[in-house]
């Protein structure tokens, strides 16, 4: 699919086994979290402009680069708050936005109540962060509202995608990059991914 990229790399799919594993406890799971979003953000900042730069070392003059772009980090709560910190310490410099949406379990659309967003962009390069991306809701809602706050450049990570999200984010955003560990099967009746891991926040946060 134009614009989907699932990670193959080793490690990703090692964690994501464990993320899976029913026994997982929380606070294994957290960490898991958050090193799977560090790998796949490094794929997804992979295409980061960079200006030329010079610095000075103990022996001489060395060329370098810098980030020509501000980052930053857009977590969908509650869920996509465990992916922040790892991602964070790569990119210390990345501003961190909170976007609060919960999916209504009847009709399955998501319901804003958060936006913390300051009045214009700060930032050039927008990073969506949900571990799950089932009906896509959640996803188009979140980029719907960076596009009118006139985000420049819009990539959504996350962990596992169903078909029907993909296709339903691809639809609405075609322009927004997806970076995910895995594709799954479909959907359950109720919207969680099947075969998936469950309800990543209630399994972060030991609330299920």
């Amino acid at each position: 699919m134009e614009n989907v990229f699932c990670s193959s790399h080793p490690l990703v799919r090692h964690k994501l086994t464990k993320l899976r594993d029913i026994a997982t406890e929380p606070k294994r799971f957290r960490e898991l979290i958050r090193e799977i979003a560090m790998l796949l953000a490094y794929e997804a900042t992979a295409d980061l402009a960079l200006d030329r730069t010079e610095v000075q070392t103990p022996l001489g003059r060395a060329a370098g680069a810098l980030l020509r772009e501000k980052i930053g980090l857009v977590p969908i709560l509650r869920a996509g708050l465990g992916m922040v910190d790892g991602i964070w310490e790569m990119m210390p410099g990345a501003e961190v936005w909170h976007i609060g949406l919960y999916r209504d379990e009847h009709t399955l659309r998501p319901v804003q109540y958060y936006n913390k967003l300051p009045v214009d962009p700060t930032v050039q390069v927008c990073l969506i962060l949900d571990p799950m991306l089932a009906t896509g809701g959640s996803a188009i809602a979140a980029a719907d509202i960076l596009k009118r706050w006139g985000a420049q450049r819009i990539k959504f990570v996350g962990i596992i995608a169903a078909p029907e999200g993909l296709r339903a984010m691809r639809s609405v955003h075609p322009d927004v990059p997806i970076h995910i560990a895995a594709i799954d099967s479909h959907l359950s009746e109720n919207g969680f991914i099947v075969p998936g891991l469950g309800d990543a926040g209630d399994r972060q946060f030991g609330t299920g």
